[in-house]
């Protein structure tokens, strides 16, 4: 059994995969830096043309996995069950474009936590009677550069009205930087999920800062 699910979790919450490092540093460099900055939560999402496959998804899986252990910071991983139970995560995210979330459910069956992305009422409604879920990830609230399939942008309004429909906590995604952050909390979202804000950071520290201070409970 992984860690148990708590909404703040998703205070500071980073997604990453190689595709997303754009510089000579590696993945487990960034992730060091960003857990010691404090961030909630960790995604490994390794999805685009040169990412990792195989063998190679699966070793640095784990590596990545035991750098959360030694943080206490929960290992999620994003549309791939086998990889999951492979490196004992603590949670997995489904989209609405991988396979269903009622059939992810059940083959975690209750040894992982299982986040969704919803970007409609319609999605969330659902959500709210699927039981096994245990968050909600809603976006893009801004326009985003690292999702190259990325949905039409919701805005914060957008955002607002989710999470009143939500009976479950969410997090905000998409197009997420130091300035706009602000508005974020007002929506009542539990926080924010950020690939790039984290990933090109030219301060980590201050950026991850800059997110758990917006939602200091």
């Amino acid at each position: 059994m992984g860690m148990k699910f708590d909404p703040s979790m998703l205070r500071s919450y980073f997604i990453a995969g190689t595709q997303d490092i754009k510089d000579d540093r590696t993945i487990g460099e960034v992730l060091k830096q960003a857990l010691e900055a404090g961030i909630s939560a960790f995604q490994y999402r390794e999805k685009g043309p040169t990412s990792l496959t195989g063998d190679a998804k699966l070793k640095l899986g784990r590596n990545l996995r035991a750098l959360c252990t030694d943080y206490q910071v929960p290992f999620i991983v994003d549309d791939d069950v086998e990889l999951a139970l492979e490196t004992n995560a603590d949670g997995i995210h489904v989209g609405q474009k991988d396979e269903r979330v009622t059939k992810v459910i059940d083959q975690v069956n209750g040894r992982l936590f299982v986040g969704l992305s919803c970007d409609t009422a319609g999605q969330v409604q659902i959500a709210n009677e699927t039981a096994g879920i245990s968050y909600i990830g809603s976006g893009p609230v801004f326009p985003t550069g690292s999702k190259t399939d990325a949905d039409p942008v919701i805005g914060v309004d957008g955002l607002a009205k989710l999470v009143t429909v939500s009976k479950l906590p969410v997090v905000a995604i998409g197009g997420i930087t130091e300035d706009n952050l602000k508005e974020l909390p007002a929506t009542g979202v539990a926080g924010t999920s950020v690939i790039s804000m984290i990933a090109q950071s030219d301060d980590i520290f201050r950026t991850v800062k800059a997110m758990n201070a917006a939602f200091a409970k």
